[in-house]
């Protein structure tokens, strides 16, 4: 029995929904979440890993369901590694590290935002290729 375009599309925002706890939360170290604040280039490197965790697991998803999409896996890489940096630079939101404040969550909030909706944007491309 095929699924719908409706089950489709739930059964992907749990899977991504998985993705990101896993990345971003348990596979996440605390070396990654230091080097993602360093300033200078030294952030590039522990920063790369951690988006290159999540590339690899929406690559895994894009292989399972239409492998044609592979490239996709590199625009989350790319958004990814551009909204963290933003979060964690201290020359950006980096600077809020007081998690009593507000200034601190916005932008905790933001992130997390613009990877669903990068994860949404996945989703209608691989809804719209079956």
């Amino acid at each position: 029995m095929e699924m719908s375009d409706i089950q489709f599309v739930f059964v992907l925002l749990v899977i991504f929904q998985i993705k990101q706890l896993i990345g971003d939360y348990i596979l996440q170290t605390g070396w990654m979440v230091r080097g993602k604040s360093e300033s200078g280039l030294g952030f590039i490197f522990p920063l790369s890993v951690h988006v290159s965790v999540h590339a690899v697991m929406t690559l895994a998803i894009l292989v399972v369901f239409t492998p044609t999409l592979w490239f996709l896996a590199i625009f989350d890489f790319l958004v990814h590694f551009s909204m963290d940096r933003i979060k964690a630079s201290p020359r950006f939101f980096g600077r809020y590290t007081d998690v009593n404040k507000q200034s601190f969550w916005v932008p905790f909030g933001v992130d997390q935002m613009v990877h669903h909706l990068t994860h949404y944007f996945i989703i209608w491309n691989l809804v719209m290729s079956r």
